[in-house]
């Protein structure tokens, strides 16, 4: 890493399943993700991670145990870990694309 700077467009897509793909860069225990979500991503478990993020573009939608949250473009998020925070996230327009800081397992 040069300069510090994380270079996104050096970085290949990963596609963990359908309507959604990712760029990752970790350094020890954390990450910097730029995530992609289209409608086709469905999340098939709750999901009890942590993720401090900003909405780049398009508009998300997260499901907090029945309770419902909007995040528009420019809008930015900080969900805890854990199973009291436990989440579902769905794109509301054709595109979203996430920026996010993540604690990971080293």
């Amino acid at each position: 890493m040069e300069s510090h700077a994380i270079l996104f467009d050096q970085l290949e897509w990963q596609s963990p399943q359908v309507g959604a793909r990712f760029k990752v860069f970790r350094d020890g225990s954390r990450q910097v993700r730029l995530l992609e979500l289209s409608p086709e991503f469905v999340e098939s478990h709750w999901c009890e991670k942590g993720h401090a993020g900003f909405v780049v573009e398009g508009e998300l939608e997260i499901d907090f145990s029945g309770r419902v949250v909007r995040f528009p473009q420019g809008s930015a998020l900080m969900i805890p870990a854990g199973a009291a925070h436990a989440h579902k996230a769905r794109a509301v327009t054709s595109c979203v694309l996430l920026f996010l800081v993540e604690e990971v397992s080293a």
